[in-house]
């Protein structure tokens, strides 16, 4: 059996998911794993132009099906070309989000209802899920002045409450369901967090 583990995870703007899925690498190969960093969307060479256009400010007309399915095209790509491969040559594969972004954001934050995008997202990929998915938890205004501190918002970090109050809400409801989450806060110092998970790699994988 392969030894690749696949770890996503998943948070408003600004809860430090890029900054954990670093440091984590950096325990990783140095315990002498092979690691693979990526992202959602993008990934691969289609999943980059996608992300272009949804992240792009000036793309206002976008509706909530039609980015839900951006979503979910970029994501199939990335599966099949870069997530499968990566695991099954034995690769620990860090995401910086997957299925559980598109529940929130398109499901809850759009209005497309949670549930509804849950089932699409389990007709379109099965039962390929995460080992682990860590929720980097955090007040979403927090979050949103940590991502536009130093650059111009995007498409997504120009919403508000109504949005992210809901995306919030989600994530915390998701990983109620399931053990394969584990919630962190946010709040708490970057290293306070990155010791919190390398503990918790150990005790699930090492």
């Amino acid at each position: 059996m392969s030894s690749g583990k696949f770890l996503t995870f998943e948070g408003i703007e600004g809860a430090g998911k890029s900054t954990q899925i670093e440091l984590l690498a950096e325990y990783l190969k140095d315990l002498e794993f092979k690691v693979v960093l990526t992202r959602e969307p993008g990934g691969t060479a289609l999943g980059e132009v996608l992300r272009e256009i949804l992240l792009d400010e000036r793309q206002k007309n976008v509706v909530p099906m039609a980015e839900l399915l951006l979503m979910a095209a970029a994501r199939a790509q990335h599966i099949e070309e870069k997530i499968k491969p990566a695991l099954e040559s034995g690769k620990w594969v860090l995401c910086d989000r997957f299925n559980d972004s598109s529940i929130a954001y398109q499901g809850a934050g759009r209005g497309l209802g949670a549930s509804h995008v849950q089932k699409l997202t389990e007709l379109a990929f099965g039962s390929f899920v995460p080992d682990l998915t860590i929720v980097l938890d955090l007040e979403w205004k927090d979050g949103l002045r940590r991502a536009t501190k130093n650059s111009k918002a995007d498409r997504f970090e120009k919403e508000g409450a109504k949005f992210f109050g809901p995306v919030r809400d989600t994530f915390l409801s998701l990983s109620r369901k399931d053990s394969r989450y584990q919630v962190f806060d946010a709040s708490s110092s970057v290293e306070a967090i990155q010791n919190e998970l390398r503990l918790l790699i150990k005790s699930r994988f090492l």
